[in-house]
Parts: structure tokens; C-alpha cells; sequence
């Protein structure tokens, strides 16, 4: 285990900070020479998640855009992207061997709230930067204890105070129903939602059911919350038990008000496939889906569309994922907006 990297990474923001300090002081470590930076990641390419395997190709993609224009600091970037088939152990077995035998710079845009907590105290005891990782979950904000932790994506717990402010102050006599999946993305959500409601939360939820990223339905968890009299549905999960349940919500004849969380309310990953008509009323806090119609002529979707069909034609251009690899990382103007579908 390497355990001498220079302090200065506890404090970076972005890669380019953290090669171009390594270049200033000419004193490389790991994953660093005169003409490249090496750096690596985990993506769930196979498994119960598999579907967001698109967003590490599309990342390799934005560094090769990256690698075209001349790199960083005059270096060429490799990105080593393994997969993580979503399991924690294999998150860690995969980061060892990109730590220790490819010997990376840097770990960069990890996908995923279980991969991320399985390696967060390894690469923390390593001295290795975790930087852009896809995870809101707040156990990854703190840079007290784990400051080699760099978050890429925005905190659950503000997205679920504000759905909580959000129901007390338009719908005073709700009785929510609470979908979530059973892990620090849905737990913090949770935890977040009875925040925003306040005092009075256990008056407001009147039910939650959990499930696992493995499970292959969500279909008995929705059944079991409709029979709570609940007229709102949270549905705290990932893109494809989150079309599950808006789908299976509607194919049993309940009507509640759906709120869904950014992680399962794109049109591309979740509502297309639970049915656009069945959708209809679905209330989400996406900002720039670029499969939504009302982005077709914004600056930024069109930059990405172009970056698409240069770099990764074969990837679906309006799959957010995508959009996740590369947006956040094009120079942007950023305009995130409650939307209702």
C-alpha cells in the first residue's frame, strides 16, 4: 500500500489542480511522468446496475475529446475504468489493483453509493484521491475524517429536505408513502425528507418500504404502500426500480402525488420504461435531461449532443448517464429546475 503521496491532494478539487501542482514541483508521484497522467475508476458494467455502465464509456470518451486537445498540462490522460458489478467487494478488489498494480494518480468518477463506500476507507488509509465520485450520499462529506474524499454529485440530503419543505407547504394533510432503496442513497433521502417536513413527520409518513438494488421487482413494496391510504409516493430509488413502481403504481389504480428522486427520474432510464402516459403527473427535480423535449435548443445539450457523435456514436444521446460522464465536466452554464412531467 502506497502511503506517501504528497498532502497537497487532501485539498483538490479537480484533476487539473492536482497534476498541475505535481508538474510545478517536479515531484511526481504515482500514475505521473513528462507525458502522462494515469487514472482510474469503477463503473458497473455487469450486474444488478449494469445499465449505468454507459456513463464510464462515456467518460473514457470526454478524456479522449481531452487527450485530442492536447491533454492536461501537455500530458496525455489514461483512464483505466474496471468494472465494479456494483458489489463493494469487488469495488475494493478492482481499486486495489488500480492503486497498487496500474498505479494510478487518482481515482476518478466512480459510479455509485455502494462501490464508493466500499473503497472509502481504503483509499483513504492509501492516500489516494477519490475525486468526482457519483454519490450523494453525506457520509462522503467529510473531509474531516476522509479528506481524500471529493464528491461529484449533488447531496441527497438537500435534494430530500427540499421534497419535504416542498409537501408540508403544498399539501399540509399529506399521508406519504416512502419507496426507498436500502442503502445510504435512500436513507439519506429519508432521513432528509422527515428534516424538510419537520415536527410533525410521523405524521406525515405513514409508510416506507425498503428494497435491494438486487431484488428483481419492487411490485410487492408498491402493493403494500398503496394499502397505507397514502396520497403521495416518494420514490427514493434508482432508474429501474423507480420505473417499476411509477409503472406498477399506476397498473394497480392508485393515483397518489409521485415525487422521484434525481437518481430514478430521467425520461430516458426511468420514465420511457415505466410508460410515458403512465408517468404523466411524475414530479422530479432533473435539471438538463437531454431527452427532454424543452432542452432541444439550449447551448449546453447542443455542445453535448455535438461531444456525442464525435467521440461515443454509439452511445444513446439521450441517455442522462451519458450526460452525467461528460456535462459536468464541458465548460456549462448550469440551470438545475424543478420540472413536472
Amino acid at each position: 500500500m502506497r502511503m506517501h503521496r504528497l498532502p497537497l491532494f487532501a485539498f483538490a478539487l479537480a484533476l487539473p489542480c492536482v497534476a498541475g501542482a505535481l508538474a510545478a514541483a517536479k515531484n511526481y508521484g504515482p500514475g505521473v511522468s513528462d507525458t502522462e497522467i494515469k487514472i482510474g475508476n469503477t463503473v458497473p458494467y455487469s450486474g444488478p446496475a449494469s445499465a449505468n455502465g454507459v456513463y464510464g464509456i462515456a467518460l473514457v470518451a470526454y478524456f479522449k475529446m481531452i487527450n485530442e486537445q492536447g491533454g492536461i498540462n501537455g500530458r496525455k490522460v489514461t483512464l483505466i475504468s474496471l468494472d465494479n458489478a456494483f458489489s463493494p467487494a469487488k469495488a475494493v478488489e478492482r481499486t486495489r489493483r488500480l492503486v497498487e498494480q496500474d498505479q494510478i494518480l487518482a481515482i476518478m468518477g466512480t459510479f455509485g453509493t455502494l462501490p464508493n463506500v466500499g473503497t472509502q476507507k481504503y483509499l483513504h488509509e492509501a492516500h489516494v484521491p477519490n475525486l468526482a465520485m457519483i454519490s450523494g450520499a453525506s457520509r462522503f462529506n467529510d473531509p474531516t475524517h476522509f479528506p481524500w474524499t471529493v464528491p461529484g454529485y449533488p447531496s441527497f440530503r438537500n435534494e430530500g429536505k427540499i421534497y419535504g419543505k416542498y409537501i408540508s407547504a403544498t399539501k399540509p394533510e399529506a399521508k406519504i408513502a416512502v419507496l426507498y432503496e436500502n442503502d445510504d442513497l435512500g436513507r439519506d433521502l429519508m432521513a432528509a425528507l422527515k428534516k424538510g417536513l419537520g415536527p410533525s413527520a410521523d405524521k406525515f409518513i405513514v409508510a416506507a418500504a425498503s428494497y435491494e438494488v438486487s431484488d428483481p421487482t419492487v411490485d410487492s413494496q408498491i402493493v403494500s404502500l398503496q394499502a397505507s391510504g397514502a396520497d403521495v409516493l416518494m420514490v427514493f430509488a434508482t432508474a429501474k426500480a423507480s420505473a417499476q413502481a411509477i409503472r406498477k403504481t399506476y397498473d394497480i389504480g392508485w393515483r397518489p402525488l409521485q415525487i422521484a428522486a434525481t437518481p430514478g427520474s430521467t425520461i430516458a432510464a426511468s420514465l420511457r420504461p415505466a410508460g410515458l402516459e403512465k408517468s404523466m403527473g411524475v414530479i422530479s427535480a432533473i435539471g438538463k435531461d437531454p431527452s427532454n423535449p424543452q432542452w432541444a435548443d439550449d447551448r449546453d445539450v447542443k455542445k453535448y449532443r455535438d461531444f456525442m457523435r464525435k467521440y461515443d456514436a454509439d452511445g444513446d444521446p439521450d441517455n442522462i448517464l451519458n450526460f452525467l460522464g461528460v456535462f459536468g465536466r464541458l465548460p456549462h452554464r448550469g440551470n438545475a429546475s424543478p420540472l413536472r412531467r
